[in-house]
């Protein structure tokens, strides 16, 4: 599975075509990339002008409640950590061992898989 953090949504914004094309891969395998709510908190500011292609990205997306349990695992993560960021906590939540993560923050990211003992690969934008 190909998970989302804020970066891979910004990366789009900027123009990143290999993170579309990588993101398009794998929706045209049936596996569609997935994120949480707090990850569209965090890039969405209406759609117009430059986000058209985040508004694009979003659309072929899964996009995950960030529920109370997702909540939950992700407060236990961070306090196992001693890291503070959510999103970043919950992003790492929703994958599994031999996922790929697409972030602008691989080291924390990488740190927090590490804590919750998941091997993924972090794919820096």
């Amino acid at each position: 599975m190909l998970v989302l953090d804020a970066g891979a949504f910004l990366a789009v914004e900027r123009g990143d075509r290999s993170v579309v094309a990588l993101v398009k891969r794998e929706r045209l395998a049936g596996r569609p990339p997935v994120t949480h709510g707090g990850v569209v908190a965090q890039v969405w500011r209406g759609g117009w002008g430059r986000q058209a292609g985040v508004a694009h990205l979003l659309a072929g997306v899964t996009v995950t409640p960030l529920t109370d349990a997702l909540g939950r695992r992700a407060g236990m993560l961070l306090a196992r950590s001693g890291q503070s960021d959510v999103i970043d906590a919950a992003v790492v939540c929703l994958a599994a061992d031999g996922d790929d993560i697409l972030t602008s923050d691989p080291g924390d990211l990488h740190m927090l898989a590490q804590v919750a003992s998941i091997h993924v690969e972090l794919i820096a934008v």
